[in-house]
Parts: C-alpha cells; structure tokens; sequence
C-alpha cells in the first residue's frame, strides 16, 4: 500500500458509501440483487468460451462459489456489524474474483473489441460536434452531458444492458435523450463552469475512466482534449485487470494510438507526455485509493496534480462518493440502478450526479 497525496486524511478515508452489515435496508435489496446478476454473469461466461466445452460446467461452478460465498457473508452480519465494512465493492470484486479462479479472465473482451472500434469510427465527428460549439459555458456543459451519456454504455448494469440487447444502433446521441435532465439529482455543474472562468487552468487532471467502447472513446477523450487546450497535463487511470466492459490500461493505450492521430491535439499530447496512461491498480470496477500502484502514486505527486475526476457508477457512487480528498474533484455518473436513486434521494432511472468539490 502506497500513500496517495489526493487523499485528504488516509487513516479515515472510507470508500464505500453503503455498509451492508449496518444498513439492513440496503441488505434486503442487494444480496438478491446479485443473488440475480450471477446467473446472467455466469451465462455470459460461458458464452465467451464457447469453444471450450468445460465453459458451461466451470461457468455453473462459478456460479456456485460465489453463490456460497454471498451466503457467508450475509450469515455473518451480526458478527461483523460495526466491526467491518461490507460494501457493493466487495460483491462486486468477488465476482471478477471467483470468475478468474474458474478460468474465465476476461468474459465481455468481445463487446468491447466490438464497441471501441464502433466508437473509434465516430469519434471525429462527436470532435467536430463540440467545436461547433461557439460558447464556453455550452461547450463544457455538453462535454460534461457527454461524459454522463458514456457512462450509460456499462454491461454490469441490468437496466443498460437490456437496452443494449434490444437496440443495437443504441448510441451516445441516444444517451443524451435518456439521461435525466438539469437540474439532476447532484448538480454542481455551474459550480464547475465558474472555476474554468475564474481560476488559471488546472496544472494536472487525474481521471479515473470506466467503461469501453462509447464511455471512454466519445465521453472521455473529447472532455480530456478540452482540458488539454486549456494547457493541463492529464493521466487517465484505468484498470490493471479485466472487469466486465471496463477499459483495462493495456486497452486504452492502444486506443490512444489509433484515436489519437485524428485530433492533432490528442496527438501532440500523445507523442509529447502531456497525455498518459497509468493502471490505477484494480481488478474490480470500484476504487479503493488506498490500492493505487506506486508507480501512479508518484505521477501524482511529480506532476502537482490539482484536478481529481472519477467517472461512473463503480468509482464515484459505490465508492468514494462521500470521500474527502485533497484537490478539486469532480465526481461524474449516471444512477443506473433505481433503488441506489431513490436512496441518494431521487425518483428518476438514470439520474445524474455531477459532483464539483473544491479541496
């Protein structure tokens, strides 16, 4: 474990947002909720090697390992209420957990071969989208709008991936209609307009990303080459290790190879560092920062980093949604989950939380 300077107090810092060993509300709707989601898991295991004819079996007994293992967790609340934090992160880790030990290491790579090429096709034109754009304050707004819309692109949520299924031409534009309208459920987005007009450019944006395909590709790098013209240095975390449609490190630097020589921004930030990739040390699709490899830790801190962005459901509302870190930061997701929206104290599908935190 490394010391991460953007944590504003180590020995404190809490990330998970829900404990289920305390919260019984929370308990009652979220171990049937993945009791559900591991046989669609187990299904698309399967369906990843069906060139192997142990898929099926391996994925049944993948199903049956975490199934035991939900079970002893929640037969293990009394003793561990006050004692431990269980939260969403956990369950969700396990699934990625027990999915390798069975041998499926990485279940949605075809999806997301097939969405980052789709996306990678479309990405000038989203560029020009934006340029088009005359006024700052618009510009941002729809930057923001389109890191919310990507982030509905997420094969670990029911909602989205029955929409995924059943439309196949569902794309960002789509996006834009279904996510919630301002004022959303957490909306600082003003907030977050007015320091781009009243304070110097940031000197070093960390942005922890999510998923593939559309999320990173016409969300993500259309916002981080508007940082970039700004004059700030950016590091995009991804994850170390596969988990559901999340981009891995690996993937997203070769993303960058191919989407980079369409915008001579992206480009030169590129080629010259100002633009760089780092594993953010995870192998499930939340963020623990307490995890962070060495190696990001010291990036972080060489390059006086004053901007913190964490994108998605994983990463920004089952974890660190509540934390308290050292810099600015920006916490960007739609809610994709109607329980979790009417806990945070909404009534919509795909609620909007735009969380604009200055240190």
């Amino acid at each position: 474990m490394h010391s991460c300077t953007l944590l504003q107090d180590v020995a404190n810092y809490q990330p998970d947002t829900l404990d289920l060993n305390t919260d019984a509300k929370a308990a009652a709707y979220w171990f049937p909720c993945f009791r559900e989601l591991v046989g669609k898991f187990a299904k698309q295991a399967a369906n990843s090697q069906m060139d192997d004819a142990t898929a099926e079996q391996r994925a049944a007994q993948f199903q049956a390992a975490y199934l035991h293992q939900l079970e002893e967790h929640q037969n293990n609340i009394a003793n561990n209420r006050g004692k431990v934090v269980l939260g969403t992160s956990e369950l969700l880790k396990l699934n990625e957990t027990m999915l390798r030990r069975y041998g499926f290491t990485d279940p949605w790579l075809r999806q997301k071969q097939q969405e980052n090429a789709s996306a990678k096709a479309r990405l000038k034109q989203r560029l020009q989208e934006i340029d088009d754009i005359a006024n700052e304050d618009a510009r941002w707004t729809e930057l923001v709008r389109g890191v919310l819309a990507g982030n509905m692109f997420d094969w670990g949520a029911q909602a989205i991936a029955n929409i995924l299924e059943q439309d196949s031409n569902f794309g960002l534009h789509a996006a834009l209609e279904r996510i919630e309208q301002r004022p959303w459920l957490v909306d600082n987005l003003d907030a977050w307009l007015e320091r781009l007009h009243l304070s110097p450019a940031h000197k070093c944006a960390v942005i922890f990303v999510d998923n593939s395909g559309v999320d990173v590709v016409l969300g993500v790098l259309p916002f981080v080459r508007e940082l970039l013209r700004r004059g700030t240095k950016v590091l995009l975390c991804a994850n170390s290790e596969p988990s559901l449609n999340d981009v891995t490190s690996r993937e997203l630097s070769e993303l960058l190879d191919d989407c980079a020589c369409q915008c001579d921004v992206l480009d030169s930030a590129w080629r010259s560092g100002r633009l760089l990739v780092y594993a953010n040390g995870q192998s499930g699709p939340c963020l623990d920062m307490r995890t962070l490899p060495r190696e990001l830790c010291d990036a972080i801190a060489a390059n006086e980093t004053d901007l913190l962005v964490i994108e998605g459901m994983g990463r920004a509302l089952h974890t660190n949604l509540n934390a308290q870190f050292a810099c600015e930061t920006l916490k960007l997701a739609v809610i994709k989950n109607r329980w979790l929206a009417k806990y945070l104290g909404g009534d919509k599908m795909f609620a909007v939380i735009c969380k604009y935190e200055r240190s």
